[in-house]
């Protein structure tokens, strides 16, 4: 069934209006008409099961009907990326919401290869892969900003998992043993790596944790994926056993 991520309040008999985007996806995409049914969540009120009420030139109306699923909350991580060149950072973007990541964050290093993205863009596809993997939330993505000053306002009680690519930290599963549920976030730096002065700074984080993904240099969305997969295994919540519906 079709799922629309849909920012109107939800609950039994609301009358719900789309954008234009999400009409004319509806109507004109997927052929949809009245009295046909898709699943909408807005991340505050779980999954619910809606009807067509009605097809209009430039909009589409549902109406909910009933809870599918109570809203759930996932593991709260975040993702620190370097910005890379738009392809790779869409990528990643897609792939961090599939992953379960709560937010992404793109930083500024002193090697960074690309100095703005759209964050509107990237956030579209947040809601887009969202909506198909069947998450009932979204991640936010914010604007960039320095690392360094990222750093110097962290939020207190957030781990952070540092992976370096020099290659003389423990792997990450070696890291992660035992570790807690508890607030954290995944550093990916850019193509070109962090600077000296960059890693030093960041090995001497007390909340820092420095890890390797491993023998072989990693292009930025490879390694934020197989970080992210690592993380979900080893603190994550691909530990728990999934809810039947």
């Amino acid at each position: 069934m079709i799922r629309l991520f849909i920012p109107q309040d939800l609950s039994a008999g609301a009358e719900l209006d789309l954008d234009e985007g999400q009409s004319r996806y509806l109507a004109a995409v997927m052929r949809q008409a009245v009295g046909d049914e898709v699943l909408a969540f807005n991340g505050r009120d779980g999954e619910w099961r809606a009807r067509i009420a009605a097809v209009g030139k430039r909009a589409v109306r549902l109406q909910a009907l009933a809870q599918t699923r109570p809203q759930q909350v996932g593991p709260d991580l975040d993702l620190v990326i370097a910005l890379v060149k738009r392809a790779r950072l869409e990528t990643i973007v897609e792939k961090a919401a599939e992953l379960g990541a709560r937010r992404v964050r793109p930083v500024l290093t002193e090697r960074t290869n690309a100095d703005h993205t759209r964050v509107d863009r990237l956030q579209a596809i947040a809601v887009e892969a969202s909506e198909q993997t069947g998450r009932l939330d979204v991640p936010q993505v914010v604007d960039p900003e320095r690392l360094d000053r990222l750093l110097a306002a962290w939020e207190p009680g957030r781990r952070l998992l540092f992976c370096d690519e020099a290659g003389d930290a423990p792997p990450v599963l070696e890291a992660l043993s035992g570790a807690a549920a508890e607030p954290w976030a995944i550093l990916i730096g850019p193509e070109g790596g962090f600077s000296a002065a960059e890693r030093d700074r960041l090995r001497a984080l007390p909340f820092a944790t420095a890890v390797t993904l491993g023998p072989r240099i990693l292009r930025a969305d490879t390694a934020a994926i197989s970080a992210l997969t690592l993380w979900q295994a080893a603190a994550g919540d691909w530990r728990a056993r999934p809810e039947l519906p």
